[in-house]
């Protein structure tokens, strides 16, 4: 356990300063697609705020204030599925970074005990700029269609040129709307869909609302 946390506490610091090469859910879709995954790495004060406000206000609206887990979220959610209910959003941006960085794909205790600790060290060792750029480089943006030949999409920046041939910094609020739309089912959730129209109208008024307030 000693060696664990030691070895842990290196790995998460070393990525404070050196950006991750690859997640296992990036190789995962890769080896599920036969097609290399689109993916630019892009630094923070390059990407520009609407890209930022748009998945803060689709996706984690307390992130600025909470220390990595939203508890009133979280027992929301245990309400809703309790009565057979299921939410989105119980998931802050700390943890999704966590797993998606130094986790596996799958649900189970370990690996949930191991995104609490994960997500604790980044909260401590990397401060909210750093997560939410790590965040917007590795998180899925796009579909895996190999019949397509669409690649796996991943990061703010691959997004913006692939969905609208521009450096995300040059997005409007309806365009940087549109892309975290897909954050909560980029599979499955069509670009174009009903559910993408939708939720983009949404973020946008919140954008407009208060999407300043919650950069970090």
């Amino acid at each position: 356990m000693l060696l664990f946390m030691v070895l842990s506490f290196l790995w998460v610091l070393c990525y404070r300063f050196i950006n991750p090469p690859i997640t296992r859910l990036q190789l995962s879709r890769e080896s599920s697609s036969g097609l290399k995954i689109q993916q630019q790495w892009i630094q923070y004060d390059a990407m520009g705020d609407n890209i930022k406000m748009a998945v803060l206000c689709g996706e984690d609206q307390q992130f600025k204030m909470h220390n990595g887990f939203d508890f009133k979220a979280i027992s929301k959610a245990r309400a809703l599925n309790a009565n057979g209910n299921s939410i989105r959003g119980a998931s802050t941006i700390s943890q999704q970074t966590a797993k998606n960085v130094f986790l596996w794909e799958g649900r189970s205790w370990l690996r949930k005990g191991m995104e609490v600790w994960f997500t604790l060290l980044i909260e401590v060792m990397w401060g909210k700029e750093r997560i939410l750029e790590v965040y917007l480089n590795v998180i899925e943006m796009g579909p895996v269609e190999s019949k397509n030949q669409t690649s796996p999409v991943f990061g703010c920046e691959a997004a913006s040129h692939f969905y609208f041939h521009k450096s995300c910094k040059n997005l409007s609020m309806a365009q940087a709307a549109k892309i975290a739309s897909v954050l909560p089912c980029p599979k499955k959730c069509g670009f174009g869909s009903r559910f993408a129209y939708s939720r983009q109208k949404i973020i946008v008024r919140h954008m407009r609302r208060w999407g300043r307030q919650l950069l970090p």
